[in-house]
């Protein structure tokens, strides 16, 4: 293939699981039997723009542009020719598709919380009541600005939320406030000593 050149993928699932509003399936490429993602969208579906959704696949090329943009999300698309081997436009063209398929959900900066102000972080294990349901306990959890995330998890526990906070007494404050919700049960709670690895760009794609 030429440089600059775009190839468009094929839909040969080897397993679909659903991922959002589109099915995310792993399929094989090639004699390598390497691993690419394919975002099919459900017949008809469109984009709030308009836009069909994208059912290509996330090749190496596509893998590589997203990486650089993990990486530095403010890089020119030139640049990032530079380092995939495509012109400027054939990179935009190829980040509008990811954009609009859904495999690039956005654009954002990366911050030390300890500059904003979080200077203590710990993570809660939820034990919920009754027949609460994950929808119930994310609509709790979301009213607090101090819980950075929170998943739903294996184990003994009914979820696991991530908490920022100023210091200790203001962490103690939002458990307080945590421990009033009517599902809850208890919580167990460890705090962060120090953060050994923290990599966003281990959500890159794998090559």
């Amino acid at each position: 293939m030429r440089p600059g050149a775009e190839r468009q993928g094929t839909f040969l699932p080897d397993r679909v699981n659903r991922c959002g509003d589109l099915r995310v399936s792993i399929k094989r490429l090639g004699e390598s039997g390497t691993p690419s993602l394919v975002l099919c969208p459900e017949p008809g579906r469109v984009c709030p723009h308009g836009w069909a959704l994208w059912a290509g696949t996330v090749d190496d090329i596509d893998a590589r542009i997203i990486a650089a943009l993990i990486k530095d999300a403010r890089a020119s698309y030139a640049l990032i020719g530079q380092e995939v081997g495509l012109s400027a436009p054939a990179v935009k063209r190829r980040v509008d598709r990811l954009r609009a398929a859904g495999a690039i959900t956005g654009f954002s900066a990366r911050v030390d919380p300890a500059a904003m102000g979080w200077t203590t972080e710990a993570y809660v294990e939820l034990f919920c009541g009754g027949r609460t349901s994950p929808e119930e306990i994310a609509a709790a959890v979301r009213r607090y600005p101090e819980v950075a995330d929170a998943c739903t998890i294996t184990g003994e526990a009914d979820a696991l939320v991530h908490i920022r906070a100023a210091d200790v007494r203001h962490f103690e404050d939002v458990m307080e406030r945590i421990r009033a919700e009517p599902f809850v049960v208890r919580t167990r709670s460890v705090i962060v000593l120090s953060r050994l690895v923290d990599r966003a760009e281990a959500l890159a794609p794998q090559r």
